[in-house]
């Protein structure tokens, strides 16, 4: 446990000139670059033929999550301008049912200039077809850095119509630039379908109805899942090793159809995206929870130094058959939790066998999740990668890693 806790953060860098971080995707999604990492081995091709890479027998996994429009802007009644980022629903606590709601909703949020909003209600007034519409924003609790917004509006609109109407999509904050039109479309993944996420499964942003259909003619498996991405996805290490570093928490689901694919053929599964290494990565510890019949079905979650601190251990296929059985007996069709797992080097991969993935800040925990799978090779892969051209980041190029 302790070889985990004592990795130090400064071992994880690398020189990442700005001018390779790509601040506009390409024109066409799927000719980005593409870095190939198998046995070792190391080669650069297109995305579009990523699909010439992958075993016929694969089930290509991805997150179905959608960004949504995450930034509002509200005014005192001194005229002065707070943006409140909305990270995650408090109450009601479900996504879906927190974006239904047409008079009021409480979220976790992130708000800008918060020393001058010390007391009183922020408003935001607008117009919605030919309605006059206000909405007010009151704090209620603070939690670590963030706070609980309460929001009530009148006109009985969804809250995610509001939000929609006048919230705008958050974009990383290493491009340095504010959210343009072309955002909208370009930092959504082509199959994205359920709100939820404050930043993009980034993997995907290749993936084009052209090379899915590629996918299709070869009998490659195809499943969705959904992990909301939060805005903790790009918060730095701050301290020297990660045992200093609290992960987030991130909001998970997973049907009972997919866990039977998975345990019909757990060999295969090829994640798009870290969303889809953590969320897939975190089924085993909660088949080990029901195991040991510690699974705590109010609060299901997956703490972050869960698969460090336990050593017993249970087969894949026993950990999958244990969750398929507690939702059939439940009568449930899909599993609900909350991952804060974290991934270092070190760590036992349970049912990852390759991912497709963007290529990473310094001394991140995405870093360290890719170190984890490719070990030191890490180092010679981001090398590959500067000497050759490749673009970095959100709206860079991709790469597919394969055991």
């Amino acid at each position: 446990m302790n070889s985990e806790r004592n990795i130090k953060i400064s071992d994880f860098t690398y020189e990442l000139p700005d001018e390779r971080i790509a601040k506009y995707p390409l024109p066409q999604r799927d000719k980005s670059k593409l870095l190939t990492w198998q046995n070792r081995a190391i080669a650069e091709d297109i995305f579009e033929n990523c699909t010439g890479y992958l075993p016929e027998n694969a089930q290509l996994v991805f997150n179905n999550t959608r960004v949504i429009h995450a930034r509002l802007f509200f005014r005192k009644e001194t005229g002065a301008k707070i943006e409140i980022f909305c990270l995650e629903p408090v109450e009601p606590g479900d996504y879906q049912i927190a974006f239904q709601q047409t008079e009021e909703v409480t979220w976790k949020c992130m708000v800008g200039n918060s020393k001058k909003w010390k007391e009183g209600l922020l408003s935001h007034k607008f117009e919605f077809e030919g309605k006059s519409i206000e909405m007010t924003a009151a704090k209620i609790a603070q939690e670590g850095n963030s706070f609980h917004i309460r929001f009530v509006w009148n006109r009985g609109l969804h809250f995610s119509e509001i939000i929609e109407h006048i919230g705008q999509l958050p974009i990383p904050p290493y491009l340095n630039r504010e959210t343009e039109e072309s955002d909208e479309e370009t930092y959504q993944t082509v199959y994205a379908k359920i709100d939820g996420s404050v930043a993009a499964p980034t993997a995907g942003l290749h993936f084009t109805d052209a090379v899915l259909g590629k996918l299709k003619t070869k009998n490659i498996a195809t499943r969705e899942i959904t992990l909301h991405v939060g805005a903790g996805t790009f918060q730095p290490v701050k301290s020297e090793t990660i045992d200093g570093h609290t992960m987030h928490h991130e909001q998970v689901e997973i049907s009972i159809d997919i866990l039977r694919s998975f345990l019909e053929d757990p060999e295969n599964i090829i994640a798009v995206g870290t969303t889809s290494v953590r969320s897939i990565e975190s089924l085993y510890w909660i088949g080990l929870q029901l195991e040991e019949k510690r699974f705590d079905p109010f609060h299901p979650e997956v703490k972050q130094w869960e698969p460090y601190e336990n050593t017993a251990g249970i087969s894949i296929e026993k950990a999958l058959q244990n969750i398929i059985y507690f939702l059939a007996e439940n009568g449930e069709k899909a599993i609900r939790f909350s991952t804060q797992i974290i991934i270092l080097p070190g760590y036992d991969f349970k049912l990852i066998r390759g991912m497709f993935t963007n290529f990473h800040q310094p001394q991140s925990t995405l870093l360290l999740l890719i170190s984890a799978f490719l070990g030191q090779d890490w180092k010679r892969v981001y090398d590959f990668a500067l000497a050759n051209g490749f673009r970095f980041l959100s709206y860079g190029d991709s790469n597919l890693y394969l055991k």
